[in-house]
């Protein structure tokens, strides 16, 4: 029986409001889908991970994973408000309370977006160490001069997780050593040094370069400890990959259910093409590779929930779960033939979409790596 079954059928109506009609006419103009993200928050989900103390729902991973799971099992997207859950992370683990006082409420409502999360840079990628935003202390505030790159919503975020070194690299007796977490408020940035610069890509995902230039932050927003920020920015990292491989999980069984029930339908010479196994088959097999990939997310959902370090299995739950996507986007486009190139069927929306998890939040190469060294014991490849 699949999780949280309440939470899933909830979400299923709320997002049959939003066909494919919708997220065509966004995808065509390129807009975020503000209306969607208010329903969202109207009923409750961004808040899911937020505790009740703090105006949230208190919920476990667990219901986050079938939230989203379930946003792209109706065909919907929610690259436009995912951050939230794993964002605020950083700041319900290490902020003050002083900080979560302040801030969790008015995210928990709404009132407040926390979309934006600062790390990539051009010339790091996903060398995370090698980042150049520098954060320097001068009494009561940072000033903060540097580059962040694919920064996702930033345009439709009120505030920041920005990651900034506070000490040079030459300095530090660690790579990751010196790095800092600060929670910027955007609103307050914007035009005194912070400039925002969208980045046009093959799907609708509100992508941006953002531009520091000597950006003033009070002391006060910088979360945990000074040069510690590296420690709790991959503590959030588990959870990023098993949400993101949950909507993956939800691509591929939106995707599958359409390539399957088109089979059926559609007749070329005289018989539904499903009886030709050379349709049949990719779809059987693309279903089989779904199952098993989720299966690694509930057991990633599983250790993390019960305390444990799921690292492993939240990185071949991303992994495996992205493939699955892009197996059953490959079957779904076969299937459809000419008519998968159709915008009004959503096939080739959805085959764009489901294709950049393959590369972020991290790289399926970078997986490899985590295996091989921290699971198999191979040397490291970098």
């Amino acid at each position: 029986m699949e999780m949280h079954q309440d939470i899933r059928e909830a979400v299923a109506r709320l997002c049959a409001d939003f066909p494919g009609p919708y997220w065509r006419r966004l995808d065509a103009e390129r807009a975020y889908p503000t209306e969607f993200v208010r329903a969202l928050t109207e009923q409750g989900y961004l808040s899911a991970l937020i505790p009740e103390d703090y105006g949230g729902t208190g919920l476990g991973l667990s219901a986050a994973v079938a939230i989203l799971e379930e946003i792209h099992r109706a065909g919907c997207n929610a690259s436009a408000c995912h951050a939230q859950m794993y964002t605020m992370g950083t700041l319900l683990r290490h902020g003050s309370e002083a900080q979560k006082r302040r801030w969790l409420p008015g995210i928990a409502s709404g009132a407040l977006r926390l979309q934006a999360f600062g790390v990539t840079e051009p010339t790091s990628g996903t060398n995370t160490a090698a980042i150049r935003t520098f954060a320097r202390r001068e009494g009561d505030r940072y000033i903060v001069s540097g580059q962040k790159i694919w920064t996702s919503r930033a345009e439709h975020s009120d505030l920041m997780i920005l990651l900034a070194r506070t000490t040079p690299a030459a300095e530090v007796a660690k790579k990751t050593d010196g790095l800092s977490v600060f929670l910027i408020d955007m609103r307050a940035a914007k035009g005194k040094g912070l400039r925002i610069s969208p980045i046009r890509t093959m799907m609708n995902h509100s992508t941006c370069e953002v531009f520091f230039d000597e950006v003033e932050v009070p002391a006060e927003n910088l979360i945990g400890e000074e040069g510690k920020g590296f420690r709790y920015i991959l503590s959030g990292m588990n959870a990023e990959r098993i949400l993101i491989a949950a909507e993956c999980i939800g691509d591929a069984k939106w995707l599958i259910d359409r390539a399957a029930r088109y089979a059926g339908e559609r007749e070329v010479f005289g018989r539904p093409i499903g009886m030709n196994q050379g349709i049949a088959f990719p779809i059987a097999a693309a279903y089989a590779r779904m199952r098993a990939a989720e299966l690694m997310v509930h057991e990633a959902v599983r250790r993390y929930e019960a305390g444990g370090n799921p690292g492993a299995e939240a990185n071949m739950a991303k992994m495996l779960a992205a493939e699955a996507s892009w197996e059953a986007a490959e079957a779904a486009m076969q299937t459809f033939g000419g008519f998968a190139f159709a915008e009004e069927y959503d096939i080739e929306r959805k085959f764009r979409e489901t294709r950049l998890y393959q590369v972020a939040p991290i790289s399926t190469n970078l997986i490899l790596s985590y295996l091989a060294e921290h699971v198999l014991g191979m040397p490291r490849s970098y």
